[in-house]
Parts: C-alpha cells; structure tokens; sequence
C-alpha cells in the first residue's frame, strides 16, 4: 500500500493519435515457461491474451483460512479473473529461524489450492517488505532492534535474515504455478522500493539497492519461481523497469506496474497533502508508461480499492467517498488510459487483529473495500461486477492502441471520449465521460464511431445518450459475440454467454435511460418478455438490424435472430451474475451461465438435466437462470427450487430468504485483577520478567538514560509493558518519556499507588509520552526498597526501513533528587523472555503482557470458577486493570451465514478507559475513545463458534483513580442464506489453556 498517488499531469481530452506499430512490441516470456508471456498490450496467458482484473486480500487479515474460500468466491463473482495477496514475513516467521506455513492462518498452501479450485489468477506478494498498515511494515519484530543493520538494504546481517523466508515462500507457490496446473501467474518481490538510482534523471545507480533486488531475483529463481517476476512502483518514480534502465544498472524485474490512489488512500485528506488529484479529477497516466515500460502491458498492481480509516475522526469510515459512483468513473478511466492490468486494493481488507496494525490505525481494516470486514457487500461490490464482468468477455480489449481522446468525438462538448482500436479485429471502444470530469451534471450527446461499415453518428433512432452523474461508459463497435457480432451498442455490454451454440447479450443502462444496439446482418426481431421496457423497436437498416429500447427496474428479453438480448438498469445488472461451470480462470463464454434474483451467486453446475446453483440471499427473491436447453430444473444450495419456464427461454422459481435470528444476551460475568504487579510484594522473580539491564544498543536512538529499557531489545514488541523499577532512600519525584506510538498510553505507580497517566495525545501523530511526578510524602520509605511500576501499551512500529526501528518502551527514566534506580525489571508477552511463542496458532502479534494475557484467561479451557461475578458495564472505582470474561453459546441454523459485531463503549462516561476485546482467545478488538474512535468491532466465523461455546473477554484498563466502567453488547448486521458453511471444525484455530501458562505469573 503506498501513502501518494501517481505524481502525474491532470488529463487532457486532447490527446493525438497514439497507434503504434504492432511489430515494434516483440512478445517476450521468462526463459523458463511461456505459459505465461507479455507484450506493450497485454499479459497472454496460454496463449490467450486476458485483460486481468483483480483484487487484493491479506490472509493473515482473516486468520480463518476456511473463511479464505469464501471471498475468493465473492471476487470470483465479481467477475474479477486475478487476486493478489500479501505474505507477511513476520507472521510467519516470529522467531528467527522458526518458520510456520502449516498452522491454522499460516498455512498458504490453502489458499493457493482454494484459488485454484475456484480458477483465479493469482500474484503472491511476499516482500519480504510489504507495508500495508502493518507493524513494521510487515518485517519481523526480533528484526526491530537495530541488530541486522540497515533494512532493504544489501547487508548481510538482513539478507541472511529474509533468506529463508522468501525461499520458503517460492518453494511454497512454485508447484501452484500456471504451467505447472496452478493458477498462480506473477510473483512480486519488494514493494514500493524506488531506490534503483542515486539520481534517477541521470540514471545513475544505486548498487546498494540494485544487489538487494538481484539477490531477491535469485532466491525467488533459484527455489522454483518460473513466472514473472514483477515490482509496484510509486509516485512519478522509475525503479526496475528494464525499458528505462537503458545503463544495465540491474535489479530489473520482468513486468514493472504503477501503483495509484487519486482519491487519497486515507477518510482524513490531510494525510495526502503530498498529492491528492482531488475529488472527480482524472488523471494521465500515460506519460509515465510511456517513460518506464513502453513494451510491457500497462499495469496497476494497486489501484485504489477504498480507503483506510484513521484511528481518531472517522468512526464510521468513509465508504461513501469510494461509492459506486468512483469505481464506474476511475476503473473505466483505467480502460480509458490503456491499462489492462490493475488490482483493486483492497478487495477486501478484513481486520488488524491483535497488534497486526500500524499506530495510525485502530483495529478495522476495512478499507471502505467492495467487501465489507463483516463480509457483507456493498453497492460497490455490484458497481465492480457491472465492469468486470465486461472485460471478462471483451478479448478484443487486451489488445488496443489509443487513437485520440477529446469532446470532437461527441456532438456535446460537455462530453468527451478516448476511441481504442484493436489493430487485428477492428474492433474498438470508445469510453465515455464528462469533459470535466468534476461534473455531474445530466447531459445528452451523440457519439461519433468508426465501425466496420464506415464512420457513424450513434444512436442512429434512439433518444440521445445521458449522462447523469460521475459516471463514465464504454460503448463498442465491432464487438464479437460469439458467431455474431454487434456494430455497435450505445447500451454497456454487461457480459454475454454462448448456450446451446447461440449467444445470450446481457446490455445495461442506467435507470430509465435509452440503449441502441446494431446487429450485423439481416435479423428478425422480436421481444418476448417486457419488465420495466419501453419504447422497444426494431429496425433493419443497411448497417445490420437495430435495437432500440429504454429500461428502468425489471428484466426484459428479446431475440434479434439467434440472440438472446436481456435488457436491464443498474439496478437489474447488480442482481445478475454470469457463474461459469468449469474452474478454468480462462473462463470461457460457452461454459458460462447467468443467473438474476439473489444477492450473490457463488457457482453454478450441471448434472443431466439439473443445474446446481450456490449463493446467499437476504430476502426472499425470485431466481431466474438461463441455461442450456437441456436444463429442466434447479436447486438453491441443494435445494430443489420449484421453477417454470418463461417464454424467453429461462427457468424462475422462489427462493426463500434467511431466518431471523437474535444473540443471547452477553453474561453472566466473571471478574479478576489484572496488575498485581504494582503491589510492593509483588514477586517478580519468575520465568516472565527479564533484568532490564542493558549498557548498550544497536538501535540507532541511543541518547537514553542507562540501563537502556527498550522492550524490543529484551524481546518483547507486542502490547502491553510492565517494568519495575527499584530504588532505596528518598527521591523528590520521576522524569519519564516512553514511547509507544501514536494513541499509546501509561500509568505510573510508586509502591501500589497510582500517581498519574498519560493517556494518549488525541489527534495527533506523537509517537511518545512524558511526566513529570511529584512523589507524595507518605509514598516513600527510607528503609526499604521502593518499587515504581510503569505500565504501557504500544501501538506498533511505524512504516519503512527506518520506521520499524522505532524504540518501543521508556526512554527516560530519571529519579528526581536520588542518586538513581538501583535497578530494573520488565516482561511482556508471555514466553518471549525465554524465546518463545506460547500460541503459535493465533501466532506472535495476538498478546500482549498483562497478567491476564500471560496467565491465559483470554483462552478457551481456562478455570474461572473461583472468580467472583461482576459486569464490565457495573466497572470499578480505581486505576487497575482487570479481566472480564464469559461463555455464550451460539447454535446458528445450517445454511445461514451472519455478520456479527461487538460494541464497547463507556457508560460512565470516562473517555479515558482502555480496553481489548479477545474472542476465544483471539484479541479482536482494541478501545480506546480518548484517541480512537472505533466502538464497534466485527468478528467473523471461526472466531466465533457459530455452533457452540464462546469465550469472551474484556480487559479494562482505567488510567483515572476514578476507575472506569465499559459497555459490551454484540448486534447482528446482516443475516443471508448461504451455500457457505459456516459450521465448521474450529477446534486447530482455538488451541485451549494449558498449564505452561502458569509459570509466567
């Protein structure tokens, strides 16, 4: 993910003739497979040129690998033929030198196998830098410390360090490779890295960053990869492209992409003042593709899929300003630039669970994505298919030179298009849009076309084409439909499907708009089926027969000779999927059914006479399927469905939707102390604490009081804090600075007394705290020894190679009018003193080092039997920490799927309470209203148990000697009926309590 966008001019919509020589793009491949080859055009993937549209998910976002599945169906559905997916180095690898790929979310190989059980193209992205709002940008955190040298970097302390990993991640994806019966097509190594060149206009090399890529090229070659190999570029730079790199600096990859959020890829603008093109402003990529990679395809390894949401200001995120109006103007302006590659970040974005995340965010990583975090769809999700589905069927559009672009192509000047032309078919298309592209205001044009039959003015009879609002549209000429073929169409082909060797054209406008379609050739016309039609006529001219037609909310169907035309609105399209019967991500047009009516379709298949069709739906709806001729009855997710056969060639029947349901009531609860470790007698002698006693450091912020008391350096980076200072004597006071990233937080105790809190900086960006106390008089004493306790969270390393070298812990700790602290303890999670990780499962980012995440009473299979009852909303009335827990149970029908979400919030009204939400052990949810304004928190099957016991804990942690009280209910957001099951083995995700545990009291 890259916080700018494109450092490119705003488009003009004059723009000259660009057709090139087909002879001057030779087609080029790796020297190990053509299964996968490129040119200027396009990516050919067995010999078949495919425009790719893809979208992006993180599995270590989900960590629920059946849950993997299900969005790949969803994207599958889309119409979306690609997928791209970080891999995060530090999840998998959270001891140096213990790599996990088999256990619960680690286990890649899954969603490999998924994606190709389901036919999607797929670009693995394992770094070994990632970036992605993550914790470190997704590095290690043992790497944090400053000990392996400078990061992205040719240093052999850190490429001795990520060689394991990234050889493991090829040897992982090499047999899931396309010409070895996967579906996997490219392979990233870095990301965003523009240090190809100390000064890039004079092309001078960096050789330090040129040795890191060849050695990440090597490793990647050397353990199986085949493919291409491929780098997202950012921001007007030009790193790894061999078409630019005309010294032979090296470190080039084979397929160079550009990476772009024109919208800003945060809800709070502010955080793109370096950039932002503005809201509605379009803007022209081509110069920067005609500069890095004039020979390879135009491709957008991410192209802005959402937005993320900060962690103070937006609580309800801000999908609205990635609506459905956004994808149909900036994905169509992609077309329009001659892209043919782009992935849509995020498709879905899921949640930073645990400490996953960047300080800058809270726990949601929703994304504003077409795919909500709950997994619920959003108008955009439908906007999306309405496209995806178009380039699924448009093959002539992997293959076209921009002719012109400008309001000369339209009898409007309000109105402008871009014509391109495939050079081998004829056919072209033309895209659509307001000359100032910031309006939205209703227009109505002709459009002005080159066709096979000469130079037309379209439509011909029809009334004028509209556009209303940011939107833009592709209309085709000379555009192929099976044996047939369209001259021309001002209605947007939705997709079409060959049954029974005939073609069935599905067309689409926007409400109440009117469409022309011209078919080649003499054909008889007739309309079957009218709903929401009108205005339909045939006319057959000299050019072939015409169509027109205006449609509103309904389905309507005609015959023009031996095609079939289905006519519907936006709303009609978004209720129309084209599920293909073969898992073959060439997804071939004879192979492909459609059905209308439901929410969602996952797949369809065909067995004698019946065909077997799978999805959700909300409500009640009424299906309708068109199919092979032979197929004489349905079933709905194993279902028979009661059909009949329509006129027009289709079966329709009634599907029934969800039914209601309603969570039990979260409690009984039960209570206990979390921070003992405050108490003078506290023993902190054991397994869990560590002498914090370091005199030097390898991290580069070395200006600390002595003994240095960076966590990371004791190897503990997640969560909470405690350290335990000891002096003897009197002292006037303490001087403290911590740091914890942005929104962290600490208390202060002297002796079991809390003095004061830092309770996080709201709105800002400070990554670091201080105090200056004042000890009482009656605190101390002079004969024994006194104990200051600190207790923190942290938030996370920030980004980049220098970010993840943020320190993490105190500063500075100074006793005021003492000769100083005799000495220091500190602990963490639980095992990191002895090198550990207790959970590999949930794996290293899940805990943190409160007593109660130590001792394991987040987990299911802990004995709380002897705690007392007491609600988290009733809370306490001093600065402490506790755990409150309960078990509910949840026996949701088969065949439903549901979103769940949790809601915290402070009922005392005291905005300073922290508190963490663990779901069966996993921490899913972080609260903290003084500096984040996330209340509600989505929790997905598989962390739950849908059919079974729940374990649910809340840990409250007050920084007011007020206490603090906090409110925990949980709501359903939507309930569908699903093919999808949601009743399955939970058992390897949710490893219970045991006794080891114990020791790190």
């Amino acid at each position: 993910m890259h916080l700018s966008i494109f450092a490119l001019g705003l488009l003009s919509f004059f723009g000259g003739a660009q057709a090139a020589d087909n002879d001057a793009w030779p087609i080029k491949q790796t020297p190990y497979t053509d299964a996968v080859q490129w040119d200027h055009y396009s990516f050919i993937i067995k010999g078949q040129r495919k425009f790719l549209f893809g979208g992006e998910m993180h599995p270590f976002r989900i960590p629920v690998p059946q849950l993997w599945e299900d969005v790949i169906e969803k994207m599958k559905a889309m119409g979306m033929n690609s997928m791209s997916f970080y891999s995060h180095w530090g999840y998998h690898e959270p001891l140096d030198g213990e790599l996990d790929f088999s256990s619960g979310a680690h286990d890649l190989g899954l969603l490999l196998e998924y994606s190709k059980k389901h036919g999607i193209f797929v670009t693995p992205r394992p770094g070994p830098y990632i970036n992605g709002e993550l914790n470190a940008g997704g590095f290690p955190l043992w790497i944090t410390t400053g000990a392996y040298g400078k990061l992205r970097s040719n240093g052999t302390s850190y490429t001795d360090a990520w060689n394991g990993y990234m050889s493991s991640v090829a040897e992982l994806v090499s047999p899931y490779q396309i010409h070895k019966n996967g579906t996997v097509i490219n392979f990233q190594i870095e990301n965003e890295y523009p240090q190809q060149w100390t000064n890039q206009n004079e092309k001078i090399p960096n050789y330090n960053s040129v040795d890191y890529m060849e050695d990440l090229k090597a490793v990647a070659v050397n353990n199986g990869i085949e493919i291409p190999l491929t780098h997202n570029d950012i921001s007007g730079y030009v790193s790894w492209a061999s078409d630019y790199d005309t010294v032979s600096a090296g470190g080039n990859v084979d397929v160079h992409g550009y990476d772009s959020y024109p919208l800003c890829w945060s809800c709070n603008p502010d955080q793109c003042s370096s950039g932002s093109s503005g809201n509605w402003v379009l803007l022209d990529y081509q110069p920067d593709f005609q500069r890095s990679s004039p020979s390879n395809p135009w491709f957008s390894p991410e192209f802005q899929g959402g937005k993320v949401v900060p962690i103070a200001g937006y609580p309800d995120g801000c999908a609205d300003t990635v609506g459905a109006d956004f994808r149909n103007l900036y994905y169509r302006h992609n077309i329009d630039q001659r892209m043919t590659a782009f992935i849509l970040y995020m498709t879905y974005g899921g949640t930073s669970w645990g400490w996953l995340g960047v300080p800058f965010l809270g726990t949601s990583y929703d994304y504003s994505a077409p795919i909500a975090e709950d997994r619920s769809l959003r108008d955009s999700f439908y906007e999306i298919k309405n496209l995806a589905l178009f380039t699924r069927v448009a093959q002539d559009l992997a293959k076209t030179d921009r002719i012109g672009s400008g309001s000369n192509y339209t009898t409007n000047p309000s109105v402008s298009a871009t014509e391109l032309h495939n050079p081998d078919t004829d056919a072209r298309f033309y895209v659509v849009r307001h000359t100032d592209s910031r309006s939205d205001e209703p227009v109505t044009f002709q459009l002005h076309v080159n066709t096979s039959a000469g130079p037309l003015t379209v439509p011909q009879i029809a009334p004028a084409t509209s556009l209303k609002g940011h939107v833009a549209k592709i209309l085709v000429t000379d555009f192929p439909i099976g044996q047939d073929k369209l001259l021309y169409s001002t209605a947007e082909v939705f997709t079409y499907a060959v049954m029974d060797g005939k073609p069935t054209l599905v067309l689409w406008v926007h409400p109440d708009e009117s469409g022309e379609v011209c078919f080649t050739g003499s054909h008889k016309g007739q309309l079957k089926t009218c709903a929401g039609c009108s205005d339909v006529q045939f006319n057959v001219t000299e050019h072939g027969t015409i169509l027109k037609f205006t449609q509103g909310p309904g389905l309507s169907v005609a015959f023009v000779g031996d095609t079939r035309v289905i006519m519907v609105d936006r709303s009609g399209a978004y209720g129309m999927f084209a599920p293909t019967l073969t898992n073959d991500p060439l997804t071939p047009v004879n192979e492909t059914v459609l059905v209308h009516g439901s929410s969602l379709i996952r797949g369809a298949q065909i067995s004698s006479d019946v065909i077997a069709i799978t999805g959700d739906t909300v409500e009640d709806a009424q299906l309708e399927v068109f199919a092979p001729s032979n197929v004489k009855k349905a079933t709905w997710n194993g279902k028979p469905v009661d059909t009949k056969p329509t006129p027009h060639g289709s079966l329709i029947g009634r599907i029934s939707g969800p039914p209601k349901i309603e969570l039990p009531s979260l409690g009984p609860w039960k209570v206990q102390d979390s921070l003992p470790e405050v108490l003078v007698d506290y023993s902190d002698d054991g397994v869990a604490w560590v002498n914090a006693n370091h005199q030097s450091t390898k991290n580069s912020k070395n200006d600390a009081t002595i003994p240095y008391l960076y966590a990371d350096d004791y190897g503990f980076h997640t969560g909470s804090f405690i350290y335990r200072g000891r002096f003897t004597g009197i002292a006037d006071g303490v001087s403290l600075t911590l740091y914890g990233g942005q929104a962290f937080g600490f208390s202060v105790y002297l002796n079991g007394r809390f003095l004061e809190a830092f309770p996080g900086s709201p709105g800002t960006k400070t990554a670091s705290g201080s105090l200056l106390l004042d000890f009482p008089e009656n605190a101390l004493s002079q004969n024994i020894t006194n104990v200051l306790t600190v207790i923190q969270d942290n938030s996370g390393h920030d980004q980049g190679a220098g970010g993840a070298l943020s320190i993490r812990g105190i500063l500075n700790a100074t006793l005021v009018g003492s000769e100083g602290f005799d000495s220091w303890k500190l602990t963490g999670t639980a095992g990191r003193s002895k090198g550990k990780i207790l959970d590999p499962v949930r794996g290293a980012y899940n805990e943190g080092g409160w007593t109660a995440e130590r001792l394991g009473w987040h987990l299911p299979g802990f004995d709380d039997s002897n705690w007392p009852t007491a609600s988290p909303s009733e809370g306490f009335d001093n600065a402490t920490v506790r755990l409150y827990r309960t078990i509910v149970p949840l026996s949701i029908p088969t065949g439903v799927d549901l979103s769940v979400q949790f809601e915290l919030s402070t009922p005392g009204g005291n905005s300073t309470a922290r508190a963490l939400l663990f779901v069966n052990g996993y921490q899913y949810g972080r609260f903290s209203p003084y500096v984040n304004s996330a209340t509600r928190f989505p929790v997905h099957p598989g962390i739950l148990n849908f059919n079974g016991d729940n374990v649910i804990g809340v840990l409250v942690w007050a920084q007011s000697s007020n206490g603090t009280s906090v409110g925990v209910n949980w709501n359903i957001t939507e309930v569908r009926t699903s093919s999808f099951d949601t009743h399955f083995d939970t058992k390897d995700l949710q490893p219970t309590w045991g006794e080891e545990r114990l020791l790190y009291a």
